[in-house]
């Protein structure tokens, strides 16, 4: 009843109903076998080599991989097949890591971080491919993205950017001073910014759903409404040799696999508890602006960036359709209701002071979902006890983790998960062991970031 009231007050203030719906799901008939589209509701097979937890891009991505070098495999989704954050999201694919690049080189060294940098490039690399090979109709474009400076202290830590990426990383980018900042951006409250032209932007739901279908046609079985309750591995002794399996439960029937791999980022659950205890579920939000006069649209996004801002508490925002897609770090909880509501009125007010020109347009649609974020904002890959695992994504998941779906399923034929980049380096759990998978700390950690950026 409090949380109705919140949202009608809200509603009554800013004069319209802002839905509470995933705006990119009105563009797409999503896969939800529930209501007969999509795939068909797919039987729980008996038995498989390998067996993917999570239906999201790194899951379908991987099945895809998996299939066509002939493995018998199946994602097991919770949900429907892309529900998470996968269909969330905003839809940029993006060069780079979370943390900068110097802090990477400064912690993992100059060959590793080139390597990390090197898959950065190739993850958009292979969205394009995999668009352009399976006819995927989602608008990927490479449009360039722009990194703006809230601050002039910011700017000059861009100015070392540029010399920094091309020498140690061959990767050029450029700044945009403040004086030119109108050619890339239709507002003034920036301070320069910095572009890369090789990152992209696209529909992330016609994505996800066009490489869930790209994974059934290659053979993969997609079991949505198929939530794992129960993993254990069981061993089976012979004469000669010791068969090992695992069992997995799920809520529409049991199975047996060769192998699991775990693709569940921010919605990674106690089935899987070492690795909850070292993911930190955040929210992220945001909120779609009805269809804007072209004119207008191209004032404020001239060359069609996937744009955001230098600030801990960023956020990021882009043009769909002629709408502004507004996202942001409004609040650290994962969705719900009232924390979507909130996120709304706060992604509203954060849209406007970026562009006052848009302070009478409607904004028809606010949602949010959760990302997966590690205790060292760093991507981990690698296997332990049998189960293969791609976590930790922190915003960068569109290219990224469709980039390691594909190639930790080939290091699964392979076996050579070891030698993957992104398993080369320890994957850290709290300090102390401080955590057990309820992220009780969230509102202490927004604050900090806060904090942060009133400090800098």
């Amino acid at each position: 009843m409090i949380a109705l009231e919140r949202r009608e007050m809200f509603e009554r203030k800013i004069g319209y109903n802002m839905k509470q719906h995933n705006y990119w799901h009105t563009t797409v008939q999503m896969p939800d076998p529930s209501t007969g589209s999509g795939q068909a509701l797919t039987s729980i097979p008996a038995k498989v080599d390998v067996a993917i937890i999570g239906g999201g891009y790194t899951g379908l991505s991987a099945a895809r991989t998996l299939a066509k070098q002939g493995v018998s495999v199946v994602v097991l989704e919770a949900e429907t097949i892309g529900w998470g954050a996968s269909s969330r999201n905003g839809g940029m694919t993006l060069t780079g890591l979370k943390p900068a690049m110097q802090t990477v080189i400064k912690k993992y060294g100059r060959e590793l971080a080139k390597e990390l940098f090197q898959c950065s490039l190739d993850s958009v690399n292979i969205v394009e491919q995999i668009v352009r090979e399976e006819n995927i109709d989602c608008g990927f474009a490479r449009t360039g993205h722009l990194l703006t400076a809230n601050k002039p202290k910011h700017y000059e830590s861009l100015q070392g950017e540029v010399d920094f990426m091309a020498k140690e990383f061959n990767h050029n980018v450029r700044l945009v001073p403040p004086k030119d900042l109108r050619s890339e951006i239709g507002t003034d409250v920036y301070h320069g910014a910095l572009v890369d032209e090789v990152s992209g932007g696209l529909n992330p739901a016609l994505y996800v759903a066009g490489l869930a279908d790209a994974a059934a046609r290659a053979g993969a079985k997609l079991c949505a409404r198929a939530r794992v309750d129960r993993l254990e591995r069981r061993e089976r002794r012979g004469p000669e040799l010791v068969e090992r399996r695992f069992f997995i439960q799920t809520e529409r029937g049991n199975l047996e696999a060769e192998s699991v791999l775990v693709a569940t980022s921010g919605y990674t659950g106690g089935v899987t508890k070492e690795l909850q205890r070292r993911i930190i579920p955040i929210g992220s939000f945001i909120v779609a602006t009805e269809r804007l006069p072209e004119e207008l649209a191209h004032e404020l996004i001239p060359k069609n960036r996937m744009i955001f801002d230098y600030k801990h508490f960023l956020n990021y925002f882009r043009l769909w359709d002629n709408r502004m897609i507004f996202g942001g770090r409004a609040a650290f909880f994962p969705e719900n209701e009232n924390t979507i509501a909130q996120s709304g009125e706060i992604l509203r007010n954060e849209m406007i002071k970026v562009y006052p020109q848009l302070k009478g347009v409607k904004v028809e649609y606010v949602w949010g979902g959760t990302l997966d974020f590690t205790f060292d904002q760093m991507t981990h890959v690698g296997e332990e006890d049998g189960i293969f695992y791609s976590l930790g994504y922190a915003g960068h998941g569109v290219a990224m983790a469709t980039y390691l779906g594909a190639t930790v399923a080939d290091a699964m034929i392979k076996g050579n998960i070891k030698e993957h980049p992104f398993a080369r380096f320890d994957f850290p759990g709290a300090p102390l062991g401080l955590y057990n998978g309820s992220p009780w700390f969230l509102p202490f950690a927004g604050l900090w970031y806060k904090i942060l950026d009133w400090i800098e």
